[in-house]
């Protein structure tokens, strides 16, 4: 049996997911929102990571909008070389400058490296996550 970790998707499989018609649909959105900011980073003209903020006004937090991360991606060839943290750092600033009070994320209970990742960037484990697929 090979893990998760160990299985990797070809650049053409990565492709074709991405021009499938709903990620196309859900980029437009989320271009056309003023909540959402899609980050990428780029290495020698080629994007090599992607980072998504949704500011979230909320009325916890004595009604302080919250940044989710998303869709923190960076190339697998890559990993290691500190893209992942400058993107983090610039989504950070980008939450503080847009007058968030907190950056959230979530991160799938199995993959262990990225949670010491956002450890290192001095993110606490704070909550139990639920979800109802629809």
């Amino acid at each position: 049996m090979q893990g998760a970790a160990k299985q990797s998707r070809s650049d053409a499989e990565i492709a074709a997911e991405a021009s499938h018609p709903s990620y196309l649909e859900a980029f437009d959105e989320v271009g056309a929102s003023p909540h959402n900011t899609l980050f990428v980073a780029e290495l020698d003209g080629k994007v090599v990571g992607t980072l998504q903020v949704t500011l979230i006004p909320g009325l916890i937090n004595r009604g302080r909008k919250r940044a989710k991360l998303e869709s923190v991606h960076v190339d697998p060839a890559l990993r290691g070389r500190r893209i992942g943290e400058a993107m983090v750092a610039h989504a950070v600033a980008f939450a503080r400058q847009s007058g968030a009070g907190l950056v959230e994320l979530t991160s799938n209970k199995s993959r262990e490296a990225a949670h010491r990742f956002y450890r290192r960037l001095g993110f606490d484990q704070s909550h139990e996550g639920f979800k109802l697929e629809l």
